[in-house]
Order: C-alpha cells, then structure tokens, then sequence
C-alpha cells in the first residue's frame, strides 16, 4: 500500500506541475528569473526516478516502466504532444532476454595432449548468448592484439594470421596512436564482431589487462555476473545485432591471462606492457580451446517514452532531445544495499532533458522545427531503445536533423563549465558555442578522451544513422574544490554501484543551468537556416553520413 500511495502522489504532484501550452500566451514568469524553482523541479524527478521504489529501473522491469509512465505524465502536464506507437506516449521496443547460467559453462585448454580447465567466475566468463541456449566450440586459437583492421591508418591487428574457423583472442580498446574518433570507433564491440564475421572466425575471447584490473577489479566486474543482458528482437523471433557466427564468447580474467597467452616466447605481462607501447603482433596459439555457454533466453518488450512540441515553418522537421530512462536494476549487495538507483546514471540526464522540455513549452514563440523528447529504454544493455528508434523513428526517418543527448552528467561539486562531447564534428559547433556565451558557461574539451564516450551513449545510435549530434556532460572547473578529482571517484566507487543515490551531494543549481543550455541549444538548432551537417571531411560523417538510412529493424 505504501508504494501505491507513493506512486499516486508522485504522479499528483506531476500534473500540479502543469505549463501553459505552447499556443497559449506567453506567461508572466520569466523562466531566466526562476532558476531555483527549476532546480526545484530536477530534483524533485530524480529524487522519484532514483527512489528505491523503482529497483533500479531495468528495462523490461516494472520498476522501469512505473519511471516510463511517470515521465509521460510530467510531458503530458507540460503540454507536449505524445508521439510514441499509435499516438501514444510509448514506442515499443521488442528485445531478447538472456541470463547466463551456473550450469554448462566451460573453458578448456587443449595444448599437447593436457587439457587445463578455468573455473567458472572465479578465472572465466561466458559472454551471454542470445541465438543458442546451449553452445559450444572446438577450435584453434589466434591471437589478434586488439582486433581492429584499419588500412587507412596503416593498422592491421590480423597481418601474418588467418582466423577462419578460429577463436580469435583479443583485448578491448583500439591503439592509443589513434585519433579519438577513430579510437572510439575501433573500440566498439559492434565494430570488432563485424570484422571477425567477415573474416570467418567461430568464437571470441577477450583477456582483460592489468591496466582493466586496476580500474575494475576482476571480482567486482563479476559480482554480477548473471545480471540480464538484452538484444533488439526481429519479428522472426531472432536477435538483431547477434552475429551468431561467434558461436560462443568468453572474458579471462587478467590474473588466468597467461594461461592462455603464456606460450613459446609470449607472457602476459609482456603482451600487457606490448600493448601500452603499441607493439602488439598477431600470433597463432598451440591447441584447441574448448568453450561452452547455457544461456536462458526469453522474449522481453520495454518502451520508450516520445513526446513532441510542433514547430512551424519547419514543422516536419526534427530536432531530438534524448536520455537514457533506465539503469542496471537490482544486483548483488554492496554493504547491504542492493538496489543500484541511478541517480546520475541517468535520473538526472532524464530530469534534466524534462525540464529543458519545460522550458522550452514556456516560451512565448514556439520553435521552427518541430522538438521530439526521446526517455529511451535498455541504454545499459547497449543503446538498444535509442538504436530502435534511430532505425525506426515514430517520425519520417529523413525529418531527424540533430540529436542532443543527456546521459549521467557528473554534477557533484559546483562549477562554471559543461564538456561538450562530440561538438567538433559539424556544424553543431557554433551553435552550442553561441548558446553557451549567452548563458554564460565556459566549454571545456574532454578530460579523458580515452574512455571514448562518444559511441557509449545513446547519441551513437543516431550518429549511425546519418544524424549529427552532441553530448553534454557535466564540466570539471571547480567553483570551489576540485571537481575532477570528485568525479573521478564516482567513477571508481559509485558508478554502476548501489552507492549512485540520493546520497550524493548532486549541484541542483548546475543541472538547472544545464536544462537552461539545453533548451538553448535545442531553440538555435531548430530555428536555424540550415539543417545541421557534418564538417567536410569528419570521419563520423564519412563513415555514416553519407550512407543511405539504414533498413529497418523489423516491428
């Protein structure tokens, strides 16, 4: 009864919160003059959307669809219009559900007639199968430094090796010599899988480094071990994205790495340092490596959440405001807690995106493209409500002009800058740096370009459809202490954790001057002459721009 009630009255206070309509006339208040009742507002939505009532809010949840609902409700007391499935609030987005097994699991290595086994979580995992419940593979090894192929940069992890019929063996990341867009691309899980399916390999293995060790710790990466991992679901039944070529995939912990890699003249210490100095050569492995995976795959449906404000000259035109509705759910127990709330991760990217809508529905003019506010499913499981939608927008795919995405901004300290991720890429870039002087907040670049956030977070999923976009985190120029340093230690310590809660000292104040840009960049975008485009010679805009839409995800 308790949580009923609760739930009630959040949804009360929501439709309390009621804006004029865009076609009203303009209100009295000046929304430039009300920056405490919009930090106000922000805090009350994560203070919801973070609430242990919610469990984490996993896509597929009713956790995550209770936050689906309540935020169709603030969109709906603001005025917007739905413009999900059917004129609704919702998108369905129809997904695979797969939790990995005790049972059936299995490493082997096969070398001179002595077969060594890795125990199950302790040396090894499976990677999560979503085209067999059970499978398994034989076959030879290669190893193959980080798995990319990029002749235009002059690298080729697979010189002096053939992985047809293989398990290619591999670390994460993409060589440091790299640009940082094409270190980011080259990173992407998606874009290595694609690569050994050309090439005819039968299985993945990735060690993790010593360096990966460091940052997370093998027994905290799996704790949670058989947290569900998802995939978009085809009107077949079948997984999207699922390359049931690799017919099965595992991590080895750095700590069992030489058990694999220590052969001949090779250590996994020296691989390690190979890697750092960029030295890494490809060589084939003695044996066979036996793997196995029981998977229980089951069908799941989750949402996305769409709400419209129309434009008017340039009305079937559309700018998206995106951000991530759900997180990683309920998991193993840190210090007795364990609900993993998500209150930067992305209660407040979501609470921030709304009131950008807010403000942006208070204006006394509406904007000349038309504005679309995308809470999208499943980013945790691998941007799949964004990807849906990009492939499969609830819009005429060719009406989408730019997205501005939202996700986890690292507000915990005060300061007087935002990062803008991605914003070099087109012509995006002087509108956010206009709507940032007007506000009076200084841009900063990326503090750590390595961790190549640009494909992590839902705006990939439109990049790869051809749309420009930008990502807005929280800055680093501390008002006072060192903000860095703060965020830093989230990052080793909350994220992902039960610790990203209320707990935390969130800025109010600096999410309600990021809805403010937001909004800002949101109205220069659509009011502007020309649709957004990639700079000449971008190698995003290369790589995708140019492309034709991609086809359609089936419904």
């Amino acid at each position: 009864m308790r949580r009923l009630a609760l739930l009630s009255l959040a949804f009360a206070l929501a439709s309390c919160q009621k804006a004029t309509p865009p076609s009203a006339p303009p209100v009295k208040e000046t929304y430039d003059a009300s920056a405490a009742s919009d930090a106000r507002r922000i805090e009350a939505d994560v203070r919801f959307l973070a609430d242990d009532l919610l469990e984490g809010r996993e896509a597929g949840t009713r956790g995550y669809d209770l936050a689906s609902l309540y935020v169709a409700q603030r969109f709906r007391a603001m005025g917007l219009a739905p413009a999900g499935d059917d004129g609704g609030w919702f998108q369905r987005v129809p997904m695979l559900r797969g939790v990995l097994q005790a049972d059936g699991n299995g490493f082997t290595i096969v070398r001179d007639g002595r077969e060594q086994a890795l125990a199950f979580r302790d040396d090894f995992l499976p990677g999560i199968n979503f085209n067999q419940a059970q499978a398994r593979v034989e076959a030879p090894a290669v190893f193959v430094g980080q798995g990319v192929y990029a002749p235009a940069l002059g690298h080729d992890d697979f010189a002096g090796v053939d992985v047809k019929g293989k398990i290619a063996v591999m670390f994460n990341g993409a060589p440091a010599k790299f640009d940082n867009d094409r270190r980011a691309y080259h990173s992407s899980r998606r874009t290595k899988a694609e690569e050994l399916v050309r090439r005819g390999a039968v299985g993945l293995v990735v060690v993790q480094t010593d360096e990966e060790d460091k940052h997370s710790p093998w027994p905290r990466a799996v704790a949670n071990w058989n947290r569900p991992g998802m995939r978009l679901r085809g009107a077949d039944g079948t997984g999207i994205d699922t390359w049931p070529q690799l017919r099965v995939s595992a991590t080895v912990s750095a700590a069992h790495a030489d058990a694999l890699l220590g052969v001949g003249v090779h250590r996994a210490s020296q691989l390690f340092q190979d890697l750092r100095d960029g030295k890494l050569r490809a060589f084939d492995l003695p044996g066979t490596l036996r793997l196995a995976s029981h998977t229980q795959i089951t069908p799941v449906e989750s949402r996305n959440v769409v709400a419209r404000l129309d434009g008017t000259t340039r009305k079937d035109e559309h700018v998206v405001f995106s951000a991530h509705l759900d997180h990683v759910g309920v998991g193993a127990a840190v210090d007795g807690d364990a609900i993993y709330n998500g209150a930067l991760d992305n209660a407040l990217g979501v609470a921030v995106m709304l009131e950008a809508a807010n403000r942006l529905a208070h204006e006394a003019a509406p904007t000349q493209r038309s504005l679309l506010f995308v809470a999208v499913t499943a980013e945790e499981k691998g941007l799949l409500g964004a990807e849906w939608f990009a492939r499969n927008p609830t819009v005429p795919a060719g009406s989408l002009v730019a997205n501005v995405n939202m996700d986890m901004p690292m507000l915990l300290a005060p300061t007087s800058d935002v990062v803008p991720i991605g914003l070099e890429h087109s012509t995006l870039q002087p509108l956010v740096q206009q709507a940032a002087k007007e506000i009076g907040v200084s841009l900063s670049k990326d503090p750590s370009p390595e961790e190549v956030v640009f494909v992590r977070s839902d705006q990939y999923a439109f990049i790869r459809a051809g749309v420009p976009a930008v990502y807005l985190d929280g800055g680093y120029t501390g008002v006072d202490g060192d903000a860095k340093a703060i965020q830093d230690a989230f990052l080793k310590e909350r994220y992902h954790q039960p610790g990203d809660d209320l707990s935390q000292p969130i800025q109010w104040a600096d999410a309600a001057r990021l809805a403010k840009l937001n909004a800002r960049i949101g109205r220069l975008i659509a009011d502007a002459p020309q649709r957004p485009r990639w700079h000449p010679g971008d190698f995003f805009g290369e790589t995708f721009g140019k492309a034709a839409a991609p086809a359609k995800a089936a419904p």
